[in-house]
């Protein structure tokens, strides 16, 4: 009402004075109650009785590159920056369940969560281009190779298998670990930081797979009823832990520049989320393997949605 009645007055009856009106060009409300007028042609004055805070400008700054001037250099040690610091994850909780810190379960489920979201976090630190895309592939890429290599028997690593296996079986990491490691190297190769395809593929196959099995072992009391071996506590877990990481990451790209936040991409998450929790209950991912029909659905549905 108080928009309304300012520009009834503006229109008519300021205008309506012989005095004034040589020297009114311009005046007018713009929300949020803010206004307007420009005086003698050249001198513009603005009054704002309210507003709100600006929003984050999502395009600044543009990259955190080691060394903008040399991108070659500066991917070549982006890639051993973050194969370091996922190493150094991997190792920590290798030495956790070399010391029996936590149960064999629950250490193969941290190592799960961390080192694709420890990876990822590192991102920003290459160039943009498709080099800086390979490149940062090359270090989950050298996973794939080491769980071939351990599962198959041609490399003895016991710390690795007991800290990445479920009964402490070395051909367990041609399975689930090795989906896992390709996941994330496909994820760098074709997707990259400017997808949220890749954004939920690894954030619903690290955290959401992850915090499925934990919370579920917890308070997974009551199961499904067409899945006895999944629990309600777990698929929820999983959802709600898949989509706010999604969020999370979006927010941290955005930052970067590399993806402009929204309300669409977050609704895409949603629905990612919910697609990868059900599709992870059904009895066929217990018999493929989770990690699998995970990453699957995440590519699929995301595909559709993004």
């Amino acid at each position: 009402m108080a928009a309304a009645a300012v520009s009834l007055f503006s229109a008519k009856s300021i205008t309506a004075i012989p005095k004034l009106k040589p020297f009114l060009f311009d005046f007018h409300v713009s929300p949020p109650f803010s206004l307007s007028f420009a005086v003698a042609a050249n001198t513009t004055t603005n009054f704002t009785l309210w507003s709100r805070k600006p929003r984050r400008n999502p395009t600044a700054p543009a990259a955190a590159m080691l060394f903008p001037q040399n991108p070659v250099f500066s991917d070549t040690c982006a890639a051993i920056i973050s194969g370091s610091i996922a190493l150094s994850v991997l190792r920590l909780w290798q030495e956790t369940a070399k010391r029996g810190l936590f149960d064999q379960k629950l250490n193969r489920k941290l190592v799960h969560i961390s080192i694709g979201l420890v990876f990822m976090l590192c991102w920003p630190l290459y160039s943009s281009g498709y080099r800086g895309a390979i490149l940062a592939a090359i270090t989950p890429g050298v996973n794939i190779m080491r769980m071939i290599l351990i599962g198959s028997g041609l490399w003895k690593d016991e710390a690795t298998v007991k800290s990445m296996s479920r009964c402490g079986d070395y051909r367990e990491l041609l399975k689930g670990p090795l989906y896992y490691a390709t996941t994330i190297t496909l994820a760098c190769a074709f997707y990259w930081r400017t997808s949220p395809i890749a954004i939920a593929a690894i954030c619903n196959l690290c955290a959401g797979d992850g915090f499925a099995d934990i919370v579920g072992r917890q308070f997974g009391g009551q199961k499904l009823p067409y899945n006895k071996n999944k629990s309600i506590a777990g698929s929820v877990a999983m959802a709600i832990a898949g989509f706010f990481t999604s969020v999370g990451y979006m927010y941290y790209f955005s930052y970067f520049g590399y993806i402009k936040e929204s309300t669409e991409i977050v609704f895409g998450f949603l629905i990612v989320s919910l697609a990868s929790a059900l599709v992870e209950s059904l009895p066929v991912s217990t018999e493929l393997d989770d990690n699998l029909t995970v990453t699957l659905t995440s590519i699929l549905v995301g595909s559709l949605v993004f």
